[in-house]
């Protein structure tokens, strides 16, 4: 059978030297971190908190917020509140 494009005559692939890079310097990354410990930081997903690790990327279980939003204890004074549009008057004291 003739086939009008040419073949690949090995069984060799060729190597993407920078994706094999990348993946080399992942896997030392993930080395430091096992000998010396993960650098953990706070991180923020939709409706999740969980500590990442900033050298690897490593993540741990983290907290679920749900869908609930904050119940509120008390009502509070609404009064306090308010934005004040004009300063209170001095008021001015004899001493003396």
């Amino acid at each position: 059978m003739v086939m009008n494009y040419p073949q690949e005559l090995t069984a060799v692939r060729p190597v993407n030297t920078g994706a094999f890079m990348a993946r080399t310097v992942t896997r030392l990354g993930q080395m430091l971190c096992g000998i010396r410990g993960h650098e953990s930081m706070l991180h923020f997903e939709d409706k999740r908190v969980m500590m990442r690790c900033t050298s690897c990327g490593h993540d741990t279980p983290g907290w679920d917020t749900g869908d609930r939003a904050p119940r509120r204890r008390y009502d509070g004074d609404a009064r306090r509140h308010l934005l004040v549009t004009t300063p209170p008057k001095p008021v001015l004291r004899r001493t003396a």
